[in-house]
């Protein structure tokens, strides 16, 4: 089956050469606008481009403010120290996950709590945050929740959208907003994917979003912090920007901030890339279909959008028997040049996090061992 994969893959993208996961595709007016940019000499943090792709990006996301910053992991840094995320938190995720979510919790000196993932879509189990709350959480008299067992406060909920596939969203906000844990969004993964209708990124109260080279969209890094509440968006700037004071000649900061801004060259090229973001949506949706056509004519489940949503289909991967099947399936392809990959390690078995809280991660563990990802570019 792989040589037929491998034959009807490079047919795909017509060529014989390498095949990488997910390639950028620069078919605008990239070069204009950094030439535009470069001429400008605003080259830094400070430039029209910045302002105009924090506007496009709101546009797209349908929130009322995005803040540009040099890439996905401090968006969600900085997102969690917006909801109130403080040393010695507890914060619930996923434990399948890309490293930065849990990273990000950990650079707050908080503590991940690892939950199961829904198996349709990959991502943080509304099912799993309940059972965990209800053994575990604890609604004091100060407003917050707490965990009955350590004592720490629960101070945010993480989901993060797999591959571009929305998780559960009604659900887990309705758990969330029970028991008083606000949400941040990991949304890296699914720019132009939607929930019932409505981008994804616009549910948590504040989301992130990454610009990696391997993103959908991207500007060589680069990330964003978007929110529907002007406050949290105006406290995000002013975060990222080195808590500066807004003073004609004066150097003033009056608390802890970062130097977490985007260069204007990167949001030149995003502003770019933005421009045809519908285009690479169409692309990559038509070749998912082509996908699971294929698959579906070789007995092997391709994974696809599931009821109500739309996906961005950033990543394209298929569930297989077993490890064993999966290990080999990954060993022909990349030996022939097709570059395939498996689902992250959970984040548990990695050193650093072999202690956090976790349940029982039956679905995880079952993904963990049959998801592969393929050539997802467009072409």
């Amino acid at each position: 089956m792989e040589k037929e994969l491998i034959n009807f893959i490079r047919n795909k993208f017509s060529t014989e050469e390498f095949i990488p996961l997910h390639a950028p595709t620069f078919i605008g007016n990239e070069k204009k606008y950094l030439e535009n940019c470069i001429d400008s000499t605003f080259v830094s943090s400070v430039g029209e481009y910045v302002s105009l792709f924090e506007e496009k990006l709101s546009a797209i996301t349908q929130t009322k403010k995005s803040v540009a910053v040099v890439n996905g992991t401090s968006a969600l840094q900085v997102g969690l120290r917006l909801v109130g995320v403080r040393t010695g938190d507890e914060v619930i995720t996923q434990a399948l996950t890309f490293v930065a979510t849990a990273n990000a919790i950990a650079y707050n000196n908080a503590h991940p709590i690892f939950l199961d993932v829904d198996i349709n879509t990959m991502g943080l189990s509304p099912d799993a945050v309940s059972i965990f709350l209800e053994e575990y959480g604890d609604l004091r008299n100060d407003g917050f929740c707490y965990n009955k067992k350590t004592g720490r406060r629960i101070s945010a909920c993480m989901p993060m959208h797999t591959f571009g596939f929305p998780v559960h969203l009604d659900e887990l906000i309705f758990v969330c907003n029970k028991w008083r844990i606000p949400i941040v969004e990991d949304a890296a993964e699914s720019l132009g994917s939607e929930y019932k209708g409505k981008p994804t990124g616009g549910f948590g109260e504040v989301s992130a979003i990454s610009f990696n080279g391997n993103k959908i969209i991207t500007c060589g890094g680069g990330g964003a912090l978007v929110t529907n509440s002007v406050t949290l968006g105006e406290k995000a700037k002013f975060l990222t920007t080195t808590a500066k004071v807004p003073h004609l000649y004066e150097y003033v900061h009056n608390e802890l901030g970062y130097n977490f801004r985007m260069p204007n060259l990167n949001a030149a090229l995003a502003c770019a890339q933005l421009e045809n973001l519908n285009y690479f949506l169409e692309n990559k949706r038509e070749l998912a279909k082509n996908y699971q056509e294929f698959f579906q004519s070789k007995g092997i489940f391709f994974r696809a959008e599931t009821e109500n949503t739309k996906a961005n289909y950033w990543l394209m991967c298929v569930e297989l028997n077993d490890k064993k099947e999966r290990d080999l399936f990954l060993k022909n392809t990349n030996s022939s040049g097709v570059m395939t990959r498996p689902i992250w390690q959970l984040m548990f078995r990695l050193p650093m996090y072999k202690d956090c809280y976790k349940d029982e991660q039956v679905n995880a563990l079952f993904l963990e061992e049959r998801i592969v990802n393929v050539p997802s570019s467009v072409r």
